[in-house]
């Protein structure tokens, strides 16, 4: 007679399966119109489905990485970097869920053996890609707990990881809320590398035994970005139209309605100072068009980068392109960091603290709160709430305070470093186990 345990666990993923399917046939025909009627992106469906496999190969052991996005995919490249290089006999193969990250994980793992979008969570689509790659290793990033495919990998693979996990205090509380579900998709987990110790605390709370939780460090505070010399800037600038008289703001990641407001501080700042400019790179790329209306509306001279010719002029120039980021905040005297003015969360305020740029970011930091609350306190970050702060610091008063700043954060990020060491030595152990097995 089956336990009540297995029952209930079957009944779970029934019921799961069932309104992910109802959910697919709604929003199906949304998404492909978003998608590929109005962004012109293709969708990748067969390899969804699981009809297009990633090719077979049984004569190395295989690890397989899932992240689900842009910032994930770039996280982990120096973690993935270093297994090739301890570890050449293993096939890394890399999934990712959204198109930019497949996009950037093909530009910037080049360390990976095969990369390819993660399967629908359907359980006999997922066991067909488990079935083809074989992993021994099955490493996700963050919190991409799909049931399914936890579930199967519990199944299928000698141990699953979970790398620089963390857990928002929206999430703990659902989770808390639903503990019985939660821990039904946790179970499947042999170990969790968490980025903070009120991460671990919070995934221990859910009920998991701390025996298996370790705290490694944020991968995200790992950043390695290259370098501009004297001669690369100056090239760079001129390109861009960006004389030495100039000052540079540069708002990073930004989300609907946090542009409005940027746009109507960089108005009102620069009528106090002079030589203004403002670079927006929208996390959303597609959305470019809605900002460089947004800025023509407040009688701006809008650019897109992708449209823009050597020393062309400009006020305001939008970054419609992906992975080009860094490089710009490399050129700011003053960086803005988005989805924190809006309720997103915040995106990575890192790669501008690597370059010891000021930062400054909006109230909602919640996916990086440990670290962020820390920045925060040591003066790396400085908090503006609504558009009359974001004026204030526009106008660049005190640009001695402001080079405070970034000299805070780039010495709080450089205190961080060592959390793919950690991750890599605790992943080691996993391969090991698997390398005497064999």
């Amino acid at each position: 007679m089956p336990s009540p345990n297995l029952v209930y666990s079957k009944s779970v993923h029934f019921l799961y399966s069932l309104f992910l399917f109802l959910c697919l046939l709604v929003y199906a025909p949304v998404y492909f119109f978003r998608m590929r009627v109005a962004r012109g992106e293709r969708l990748f469906v067969r390899e969804r489905l699981g009809f297009r496999l990633p090719p077979r190969e049984a004569a190395r052991p295989t690890l397989w990485i899932h992240a689900v996005s842009v910032g994930e995919v770039l996280s982990l490249r120096n973690l993935l970097a270093q297994v090739k290089k301890r570890h050449p006999s293993w096939r890394i193969c890399f999934s990712t869920l959204t198109p930019t990250g497949y996009r950037i994980a093909k530009e910037k793992l080049t360390m990976a053996d095969i990369i390819f979008f993660v399967p629908l969570d359907f359980a006999l689509i997922v066991r067909r890609f488990f079935k083809a790659l074989k992993p021994k290793l099955f490493l996700l990033a963050e919190s991409e707990f799909w049931p399914n495919l936890l579930r199967i990998a519990g199944k299928k693979c000698q141990a699953v990881l979970l790398l620089n996990g963390r857990m928002s205090q929206d999430s703990f509380k659902t989770y808390r809320r639903l503990r019985p579900l939660a821990v039904n998709v946790l179970k499947n987990i042999d170990f969790f590398l968490m980025q903070t110790e009120q991460d671990r605390r919070r995934i221990e709370d859910i009920g998991i035994d701390p025996k298996k939780v370790k705290v490694a460090g944020n991968l995200k505070a790992e950043v390695s970005l290259p370098l501009l010399n004297q001669e690369d800037r100056q090239a760079f600038e001129k390109n861009l139209g960006i004389s030495g008289s100039k000052k540079v703001i540069v708002a990073g990641s930004t989300h609907r309605g946090e542009e409005e407001l940027i746009l109507e501080a960089f108005g009102r700042a620069r009528k106090e100072k002079e030589g203004l400019l403002l670079i927006i790179a929208p996390r959303h790329p597609d959305r470019a068009r809605e900002v460089e209306k947004l800025g023509l509306n407040h009688g701006l001279s809008v650019l897109r980068k992708t449209a823009a010719t050597p020393g062309q002029a400009w006020d305001v120039l939008i970054l419609d392109t992906i992975g080009e980021l860094a490089y710009f905040y490399a050129l700011a005297d003053l960086t803005f960091v988005g989805g924190s003015l809006v309720p997103h969360g915040g995106q990575n305020f890192m790669e501008p603290a690597f370059y010891e740029k000021p930062v400054l970011c909006g109230p909602h930091l919640e996916n990086f709160a440990a670290l962020a609350d820390e920045f925060i306190h040591s003066g790396g970050i400085r908090v503006v709430r609504g558009i009359g702060e974001l004026t204030e610091a526009f106008k660049m008063k005190d640009e001695t305070a402001l080079e405070e700043i970034g000299r805070r954060a780039k010495n709080l990020l450089n205190s961080h470093q060592g959390a793919t060491e950690r991750t890599l030595q605790a992943i080691e152990k996993f391969m090991a186990e698997h390398e005497v097995r064999t």
